[in-house]
């Protein structure tokens, strides 16, 4: 259930000073309880800047062996709104997507060693611009690049949210699986 390149690198990150961020129960992306979702942990390296790394099983494909430019574009969705997160689940700042654009520079391969970074460009208040990418492994060439249009939830309306119904905490990196074990697309016979 654990990928293990997947965990170690991740551990590196808060090894090096960095601080889980919190997950929720259903969420497609970082949702640990969504057995069809990417079960991705995030990391807060700075104060505007969270790190990931996941390997997308062959199942979230487009054509063989190449990620679904929508899962790319998930990824990279929650890794900009994640760059302004924080850590502490109570006194986590979320935001929806206004606009996403995405520019495609390589093909992203199932089943390898990714790396998504997300980061604020500018924090307006109420509103703020994201930028992330997704490397592979550790590279520094970005395989695909993001640029983000985040509107932060008023507090009434972040005081409204049922965090026990979202699941929404900090889960143990070694108790929970970091992504799904990666399977094939079809079934052979």
């Amino acid at each position: 259930m654990f990928d293990r390149e997947v965990l170690d690198a991740l551990q590196r990150l808060l090894d090096a000073g960095g601080k889980l961020q919190p997950n929720s129960g259903p969420c497609f992306v970082c949702g640990l309880e969504n057995r069809f979702g990417l079960r991705m942990r995030f990391v807060q390296v700075a104060p505007d800047r969270a790190v990931t790394y996941v390997k997308v099983p062959r199942r979230f494909q487009g054509y063989p062996g190449i990620v679904h430019g929508g899962i790319t574009a998930s990824i990279l969705d929650e890794t900009a709104g994640r760059a302004m997160m924080g850590v502490d689940p109570d006194r986590t700042r979320l935001a929806y997507t206004a606009r996403l654009t995405l520019r495609y520079r390589q093909q992203v391969p199932v089943e390898q060693l990714l790396r998504a970074e997300g980061w604020v460009v500018k924090d307006r208040g109420r509103s703020l611009l994201a930028q992330a990418a997704l490397y592979r492994g550790d590279e520094q060439e970005p395989l695909v690049e993001a640029k983000a249009l985040l509107v932060v939830l008023p507090p009434q309306e972040l005081a409204r949210l049922d965090r026990e119904t979202l699941g929404w905490r900090i889960y143990d990196l070694r108790a929970y699986p970091v992504a799904p074990a990666p399977q094939p697309c079809l079934e052979e016979g």
